[in-house]
């Protein structure tokens, strides 16, 4: 479980697990709660062996990033892990307990019913590679597996849901899945923006670090009186896709106050990044992440009529009417 980010609008601190883990989950996620690859208990089973197939064949949706159609299973499926890499990416190598970010498809295989997917949500999943956090069945398919691939995998109730299957998703505790994955990213406690430093000239704004080894970046905030308007400014530009209004993100930040200049969240001492919606965060966020680059860098300063106003978050530390500074570094978007 982790602390609740406290850049979300309108929820109190508290306790929060990423997207469709265990029984909280990011709003940003928008999984469905019963059907998404969570595990609903740590697994004991022995690692499976990993076979070649038989999987049902992709019959439309063949590119990377689309919907598939799968076929209905033909025959038994494997009482092992049936894998194969449909699509060879050349990205990043995922490794146990990284932060997949990924488009997904999930059907059972004797009726070819589709329980799950996030393709319409339109939102990939953000979630850990771990043993609990996620069916074993997902941990054994994708790790060693590189960005950019789509990967289609059975898994058999020893390692998915067991016995007890998925009641509200339609899973008995008897029935094989079949699964379509497209690895959009894959990310750890050492992700970083990468990109060009910006010269950070104006002494009225903080100085941030431009490291890029995934420790938090220094920030220096001056003693003069904060900015009245929202500031949003590049400390390293990156070269990716703009965030929209509307964007789900991926993202390594801290904030603190500037007044008493105290640190009251960051995603690096959690030693995780995170994910949410853009939607769901307080304005300045959204107003200062929109149109930036994935990739970058950014310093966003947010005034109380933006932040949190006359009604901070109890325990927050964060007093009424503080003007708020962060340090985003952007790592996905969509």
């Amino acid at each position: 479980m982790r602390r609740r980010s406290l850049i979300l609008a309108a929820v109190p601190a508290g306790l929060v697990t990423l997207a469709a883990c265990g029984d909280d989950k990011s709003d940003s996620s928008k999984a469905s709660e019963e059907a998404s690859p969570s595990a609903s208990e740590t697994s004991a089973a022995p690692p499976p062996k990993i076979v070649d197939g038989p999987l049902p064949a992709i019959t439309a949706g063949t590119k990377f990033g689309e919907k598939p159609t799968v076929a209905k299973g033909s025959g038994d499926p494997s009482d092992q892990l049936a894998v194969k890499t449909v699509i060879a990416g050349s990205g990043q190598t995922v490794a146990e307990k990284d932060f997949l970010w990924a488009n997904y498809l999930g059907q059972i295989w004797d009726t070819g019913k589709v329980f799950d997917n996030s393709y319409d949500r339109k939102t990939p999943l953000f979630i850990q590679l771990s043993q609990g956090s996620i069916i074993d069945g997902w941990r054994y398919a994708l790790a060693g597996k590189k960005v950019g691939s789509r990967v289609q995998f059975s898994v058999p109730p020893t390692w998915g849901y067991g016995k007890e299957g998925q009641s509200q998703a339609g899973i008995k505790g008897t029935d094989t899945l079949v699964f379509v994955v497209d690895l959009e990213g894959t990310f750890n406690s050492k992700s970083s923006a990468k990109g060009t430093d910006v010269p950070q000239d104006d002494a009225t704004l903080p100085k941030v670090g431009t490291n890029t080894d995934g420790k938090a970046p220094s920030l220096k905030i001056p003693d003069s009186d904060a900015p009245t308007k929202l500031v949003a400014e590049y400390v390293i530009e990156g070269d990716g896709e703009e965030v929209a209004a509307d964007s789900t993100v991926v993202v390594q930040y801290q904030g603190f106050v500037w007044d008493t200049k105290k640190k009251f969240d960051s995603s690096y001492d959690r030693s995780a990044p995170t994910s949410f919606s853009l939607q769901q965060v307080v304005k300045g966020w959204a107003q200062g992440l929109t149109g930036k680059k994935v990739g970058s860098r950014v310093v966003i300063v947010i005034p109380p009529s933006l932040g949190y106003g006359d009604n901070p978050p109890s325990g927050s530390g964060i007093e009424k009417d503080s003007t708020m500074v962060f340090t985003v570094d952007i790592l996905a978007a969509s």
